[in-house]
């Protein structure tokens, strides 16, 4: 799978290649991997599907909570940071749907990996493709809060809901476009052996695009954009930093902290060492997906923390949800009193009304 799903005990993942005389493994183990000669233990157990059960049952619906009030905020507001924001939460939901549950929980634990291989290799397209979606998404978050801090004339004259929506369109586009080569994605946990040219191109073009890539652009306009309000702070005017600035630098500070470690154990398993035949290596790379799938669910604590507005439009949403189902579990014959009661008139009016 795209994002390797846990391992449990009790369900391995592929068999090892034995010599002819069933003596343990072949030549094709020999080159820079150590030898072994058994396969390495799952050492996580259960964990991972618990975790990340936990993670689903508790990251979707804040999801689906963060989406109806983005969505919100972006018909009200009509600025391209809410509309960024929502296509972001949107390919989290997507992602948590994708790789979580049909990665990590349904394939690789329930059914153990006994499904057909196309179906595997499709749901590879997908997984890489949602991710692919939500790290260029915060790119174009990105760049769009430097051109407003940086370019704010440019930026006011060049935004616009269209185009905001237009680039989003582009950039899922190309997300399912780079998603398609990853259908030959060969599994970390049955590299049997060194991996091969393509094992490696496909490998590296997923640090490439997940992270090298989106880093260096998240580097250099994060720094233009500190350097200016530093400018603003050493000229007397006050480094006025808006919501949208405050939620862009959090999210892609989490986005690093936590793919980071996934994106060093590829790197350490491609060169070093095999997964299946290193239990440091397989618990580390449990370990490192775990994280990096944190990402998918975190965001809507940090839009809480730093933007009032939102805290309100999602008290808002939870309090239209709730009131319907408190009028519909009225009895029936029974109706809610009006929340504005028309004023009671006086006696003396209404004696005068019978005269």
């Amino acid at each position: 799978m795209g994002l390797e799903g846990p391992e449990t005990a009790g369900q391995p993942r592929a068999a090892l290649l034995s010599t002819p005389n069933g003596s343990g493994p072949g030549q094709e183990f020999e080159g820079h991997w150590p030898e072994s000669p058994e396969r390495s233990p799952c050492v996580a157990g259960i964990i991972p599907v618990i975790y990340y059960s936990v993670l689903l049952s508790l990251g979707l619906p804040v999801n689906l909570l963060t989406t109806v009030a983005l969505a919100r905020l972006a018909t009200k507001t009509r600025k391209p940071s809410y509309y960024y924001l929502l296509a972001l939460t949107a390919s989290d939901v997507t992602t948590q749907v994708v790789i979580v549950f049909m990665g990590f929980i349904l394939q690789g634990a329930l059914l153990a990996r006994q499904v057909p291989q196309a179906v595997v290799r499709v749901a590879n397209v997908l997984e890489f493709a949602a991710n692919h979606a939500s790290v260029w998404i915060t790119v174009l978050l990105t760049v769009d809060r430097y051109n407003a801090l940086c370019h704010p004339l440019r930026h006011r004259a060049t935004s616009s809901p269209g185009r905001t929506l237009r680039a989003v369109a582009i950039v899922l586009s190309a997300a399912l476009l780079t998603g398609i080569p990853f259908y030959w994605w060969l599994d970390v946990w049955r590299d049997t052996g060194p991996p091969g040219t393509l094992d490696e191109v496909l490998k590296w073009a997923h640090c490439l695009i997940v992270f090298f890539i989106p880093c260096s652009v998240f580097l250099v306009t994060n720094s233009a954009i500190v350097l200016r309000l530093r400018k603003r702070a050493q000229s007397g005017l006050q480094p006025w930093v808006g919501k949208s600035t405050a939620i862009l630098l959090g999210v892609t500070l989490l986005f690093v902290l936590l793919w980071a470690p996934r994106i060093f154990v590829m790197l350490y398993h491609l060169y070093v060492a095999p997964v299946h035949r290193d239990w440091r290596v397989h618990l580390a790379l449990d370990v490192a997906n775990m994280v990096a799938m944190l990402n998918t669910a975190v965001n809507f604590g940090l839009y809480c923390f730093v933007s009032k507005t939102f805290r309100a439009t999602v008290h808002q949403v939870i309090c239209d949800a709730h009131l319907p189902c408190t009028l519909g579990s009225r009895p029936e014959g029974t109706a809610g009193e009006p929340v504005l009661r028309p004023p009671e008139i006086p006696k003396a009016a209404g004696w005068q009304r019978s005269v």
